[in-house]
């Protein structure tokens, strides 16, 4: 569906009158038009345009009944007006106002009840400020939280209870933190914490029980643990094992 199919009807879905709109002036000067920028249909869209043709009237819709048009005047309002919609009793005025409020006010927000006002909350936080975000309810903030909050902190996180929070964690922690995230419950936890561990602490990863484990250790581990790899279960894993096998026997022979 295009733009212009979409019926112009208000909030209530009652018919738009031009003619009795205090913003009539407008219509004249372009910067309002019927199925295209009005400030009273529903559809987010030609309110957003309306506002952006008229940015200075949004402060005149801060406390409008219609959800949508405070969400799109956030867009619109100086700092000072914006810090009146903190606390505005929709969701989606709130995740608006996380998106502009200047990163050291967004502490405001950290307790929203909403969770994607969280999500926008520690995507844009400063990061001093990250660390009151590690134990968040939602699985997801927590994952913004460790792509984001330095690498030093990330111990915190390393027994969450959401195994896409610990791969996060695995991509970015510490090498001292790897062992233990190698041996994660998650699979791909611990794929995610092999790849980066250390050569000399490989060997006791070779009979995991996912392949593609095994295969990352058969490309690095030393070649001495290589003759257990060689009778995996799995083709690939024995064909790299054999491969490198068969490359060390050579250089052997050459005396490299």
């Amino acid at each position: 569906m295009i733009d212009s199919d979409i019926p112009a009807v208000d909030w209530q879905g009652g018919a738009i009158d031009c003619a009795g709109c205090a913003h009539l002036d407008r219509l004249a000067l372009g910067t309002c038009k019927p199925l295209r920028a009005c400030v009273h249909d529903r559809y987010a869209k030609r309110i957003d345009r309306f506002f952006g043709t008229n940015p200075g009237l949004a402060t005149h819709y801060m406390d409008h009944a219609y959800f949508e048009v405070r969400a799109v005047a956030a867009k619109y309002l100086d700092l000072f007006q914006l810090n009146r919609l903190v606390s505005d009793p929709d969701e989606t005025v709130r995740a608006s106002v996380a998106l502009r409020l200047p990163p050291r006010q967004l502490v405001k927000l950290l307790r929203d009840p909403d969770r994607e006002v969280r999500v926008r909350v520690a995507s844009r936080l400063e990061l001093n400020d990250l660390p009151a975000m590690l134990k968040d309810e939602d699985y997801y903030v927590r994952v913004v939280v460790a792509c984001r909050i330095a690498p030093g902190m990330l111990f915190h996180l390393v027994r969450d209870p959401d195994s896409s929070v610990r791969q996060v964690v695995a991509s970015k922690i510490g090498h001292e933190w790897l062992p233990m995230l190698a041996n994660d419950s998650d699979d791909e936890v611990r794929l995610t914490a092999i790849r980066r561990m250390p050569t000399g602490l490989l060997p006791p990863f070779r009979f995991d029980h996912d392949w593609r484990v095994r295969f990352e250790v058969a490309q690095r581990v030393p070649v001495e643990h290589l003759a257990d790899m060689a009778a995996d279960e799995d083709e690939a894993v024995v064909d790299i094992a054999l491969k490198r096998l068969k490359m060390s026997s050579r250089e052997n022979m050459h005396g490299y």
